[in-house]
């Protein structure tokens, strides 16, 4: 046998021991199904994957206190993946800038074969464990940062190179997988696992897997952002009105958040350039732009804590 196939025999082997890998007794016959019994037998699997998810809040918890602190610091939340994985990183990353108005550097999506990967699939990429560390390395990456590693399988070289040497440096670490004793823990301070089971479709872990880890990375960054304030009650307070659906939605917000009508928070938000959040305190404080904005600055931009600090001082 030669290495090539000594490889491939030793991977295909492991490939049995993944649980998302395994072959699904209730999709067996999928595709003798009309196209709603497809569908239904899709829906019967993915409903059980917020379940899976529940089981690890915990840990996810323990991810978003760390990604807190780092920032808290000075640092960063990081995602880094291959394929699948890597996407979902990126797409939670970026969706944090116009929703939270945080600069792009604060939460980071990296993918194994970097952006062209993003819409096509790069040969060996996810199977170049010094190329995770070499990406970690070409952001800079420091102790105060948190690293969260994604992999459907639990098996991805690249992802346990880059845990690796995040760890080296101190770094808060957790991986994200969807098979228990995943490879990609052994580096990883905080671990979550969310066993959704075999797929629909036989090792497409896009499907279930996938679902699993964009939920987890919406609640660690969604959670994260609350607890910096970047938030009031329920509402996004630090949109940024960048465009005219945002700019409607930020006067929205400020109705909501105020209980005021639409003129008073028009007013507010063109008096402080489109910010919700100052114009919020204008409209419950009766303080003017220059002051919310101070007012705010003082409490570490966390509105609650100004308009309650503002009432105090009346």
């Amino acid at each position: 046998m030669s290495n090539e196939h000594a490889h491939l025999h030793t991977l295909a082997h492991s490939l049995e021991r993944i649980v998302s890998e395994g072959r699904n007794p209730n999709t067996l016959d999928i595709d003798t199904l009309p196209s709603e019994g497809i569908l239904k037998r899709i829906n019967n699997e993915d409903k059980k994957v917020a379940q899976a998810v529940e089981t690890q809040i915990p840990s996810i918890a323990q991810v978003v206190d760390a990604a807190t602190t780092s920032i808290q610091k000075g640092g960063r939340l990081i995602y880094i993946g291959a394929g699948t994985s890597g996407r979902l990183g990126i797409l939670d990353a970026v969706e944090c800038r116009p929703t939270f108005s945080v600069p792009d550097s604060l939460v980071v999506g990296i993918i194994a074969g970097g952006n062209k990967a993003l819409v096509h699939a790069v040969e060996g990429a996810e199977d170049n464990t010094a190329a995770g560390k070499i990406d970690l390395e070409n952001i800079a990456l420091h102790m105060n940062d948190t690293v969260v590693g994604l992999s459907a399988s639990g098996r991805t070289p690249y992802v346990s190179g880059a845990l690796e040497y995040a760890k080296s440096l101190g770094c808060a670490t957790a991986a994200i997988a969807c098979s228990p004793n995943a490879s990609i823990f052994t580096y990883a301070d905080i671990t979550i696992c969310p066993v959704v089971g075999a797929e629909a479709l036989t090792g497409s872990t896009r499907m279930k897997s996938g679902t699993a880890q964009k939920m987890i990375l919406n609640m660690i960054s969604t959670a994260t952002m609350i607890k910096l304030g970047k938030t009031y009650q329920n509402l996004m307070v630090d949109v940024n009105a960048t465009n005219e659906k945002l700019k409607a939605r930020a006067l929205r917000i400020v109705m909501q958040a105020t209980e005021c009508d639409e003129a008073t928070a028009q007013n507010a938000l063109t008096e402080c350039n489109n910010k919700a959040k100052v114009a919020i305190l204008m409209i419950l404080t009766g303080l003017t732009s220059k002051g919310a904005s101070e007012q705010l600055s003082e409490h570490q931009g966390y509105l609650r804590h100004a308009i309650t600090s503002s009432h105090s001082n009346n």
